[in-house]
């Protein structure tokens, strides 16, 4: 049965990044819409960038292509502008799902749930950028985020990374608890994620707890929808 899925970025990535999984759902017949959220374009221009751009961006995305029965897919931290879109536009959603993402807690932002170290270097890095942004630092991405890919390709893939506003880390949503809303939500969790260190900061079991599931396990890290886009498409296809 055909659907229709709308794919949303985490920090730092555009709409190239879901190409691979984009690809193979229209393949199957799906109807697929993957976004470029706010600042988060090459050249844009990233000063006075608020999270609420993201939210309103993206619920007026739907709105505009009067869009229903969506299943809504956020990576990381594109876990807080679903979160926040899903609250405006609830009747045009058909399941929300969370992948290796952030489950936002009301007025918690995203620089209060990851560890003290990285909420430091995240402050550090836009401080001294010339309009407060962030750039992933290489050393971070090859070892957290594309561990289980060639050299050559995660120097291609941080390559096509850009700047990512720091207001987006530091803001937080003035929303509820999304099951508050009775849409169906899943979490999809890399069993080699590194991205968050295990213990008390792990992606899994906290954020699937925060939304009363249980993860759906996919092999690959941090971005293995791009590393692994088959098994990425299968465990999204399967979920109901």
């Amino acid at each position: 049965m055909p659907e229709t899925y709308v794919l949303v970025p985490g920090a730092w990535h555009g709409a190239w990044c879901w190409r691979p999984v984009a690809g193979r759902l229209r393949a199957a017949g799906h109807r697929v819409f993957a976004v470029t959220l706010p600042g988060l374009a090459d050249g844009d221009d990233r000063r006075g960038r608020n999270l609420s751009d993201t939210v309103d961006f993206l619920a007026a995305f739907l709105d505009r292509h009067d869009l229903t029965d969506v299943t809504l897919v956020g990576h990381s931290w594109g876990g807080y502008p679903i979160t926040g879109a899903a609250h405006r536009i609830p009747r045009r959603l058909r399941r929300l799902v969370y992948c290796n993402a952030f489950v936002p807690e009301r007025g918690r932002p995203l620089v209060d749930d990851v560890p003290p170290g990285h909420a430091a270097l995240f402050k550090q890095l836009a401080s001294a950028s010339a309009d407060g942004s962030i750039v992933m630092p290489y050393e971070v991405w090859q070892h957290a985020f594309v561990q289980d890919l060639a050299e050559p390709v995660r120097k291609l893939l941080h390559d096509l990374l850009v700047p990512q506003p720091m207001s987006y880390f530091d803001q937080a949503l003035d929303a509820p608890d999304v099951t508050s809303l009775g849409i169906p939500v899943s979490y999809l969790a890399g069993r080699e994620d590194l991205a968050m260190p295990p213990g008390e900061f792990a992606w899994s079991p906290r954020f699937p707890r925060r939304l009363g599931v249980d993860p759906v396990e996919l092999p690959g890290g941090h971005e293995s929808f791009l590393t692994r886009p088959d098994d990425f498409v299968r465990a999204l296809s399967a979920l109901r």
